[in-house]
């Protein structure tokens, strides 16, 4: 089952209000099973974390893990590491890619935000990813 755009955009609007709270100028994105973009929200941000929240959704979802999970996963295959990241036309594991499951616990997309420290990235697109169910 994929994410449906209603939920998609669920999702993205609770992290633009977390967004909002913590005065951060971000990227969203919400990616389908599949890695393609279902929804997107640019709110003030930089050109450049619009393709690092498209590919931290998408790297998530691509491997079922949070990308800052990724990040530890790849940390630790040594020189394997860079053909790892160079993978399926790049991958991003710096925190703020999360999975989103359904009820019954199937993953059906995920949701990045990419524009603040990683910390916070992860803080937006966990909000994103609770307010599904």
């Amino acid at each position: 089952m994929n994410i449906t755009y209603y939920e998609a955009t669920k999702a993205l609007n609770a992290s633009i209000e977390k967004a909002k709270t913590l005065g951060i100028p971000i990227s969203l994105a919400v990616v389908d099973t599949g890695g393609h973009l279902v929804s997107f929200a640019r709110l003030d941000s930089v050109y450049g974390v619009i393709d690092f929240a498209i590919k931290k959704a998408k790297t998530a979802v691509m491997f079922g893990v949070d990308t800052d999970v990724m990040g530890s996963i790849v940390s630790g295959a040594d020189i394997h590491g860079y053909g790892m990241l160079n993978s399926n036309g790049g991958i991003l594991t710096i925190a703020g890619g999360v999975i989103i499951k359904n009820k019954q616990g199937n993953i059906i997309g995920a949701i990045a935000s990419s524009g603040g420290t990683p910390e916070q990235d992860k803080e937006i697109a966990n909000e994103g990813a609770a307010a599904i169910f």
